[in-house]
């Protein structure tokens, strides 16, 4: 490695490691539109506007898919460029669970409109509940995966 490139590593580093954290909080900002957006939905209900709303999940996927997409390459830089397995493993395992939180968040949609649709059946509220419970157990999991990458990436520098 040439000392220009030595030079260059520290911050080219850092501006990958900031950019992940750019794209996390993207993520976050996609989830409250996605959020915000079905509750809107649902006030459409009985006769709910389904057209506004699948628009709404395309651009959300699109959003999705998007961030997805960096952040794997992020992963590829951090293990090919930086040689940092760790970091790498750490955006796997966040990449897996926030597959999970997104598959669960549907999930948790389909069934408050289900709860909305059928007031008098207490099963569809307890089942609301319940993936509230386990997005909750993602979300911890997502905040580990999260502080064990900011320890190691602020370890490198």
């Amino acid at each position: 490695m040439s000392t220009a490139n030595a030079a260059m590593f520290p911050s080219d580093f850092k501006s990958v490691v900031r950019r992940f954290y750019e794209l996390q909080a993207e993520r976050v900002e996609a989830y409250k539109l996605f959020e915000e957006g079905h509750e809107a939905y649902l006030r459409t209900g009985p006769h709910y506007d389904f057209e506004q709303y699948r628009q709404l999940v395309h651009e959300i996927t699109k959003a999705f898919c998007g961030i997805s997409k960096e952040v794997l390459e992020i992963k590829e830089r951090l293990h090919q460029d930086f040689e940092r397995p760790d970091l790498s493993e750490h955006l796997e395992k966040l990449q897996m669970k926030e597959k999970q939180k997104l598959e669960l968040t549907a999930k948790l949609q389909l069934a408050k409109q289900s709860a909305q649709d059928h007031p008098e059946d207490q099963s569809y509220q307890e089942k609301v509940q319940e993936i509230k419970q386990d997005i909750i157990k993602i979300k911890e999991s997502l905040s580990e995966i999260m502080q064990d990458f900011k320890y190691d990436s602020e370890d490198a520098e």
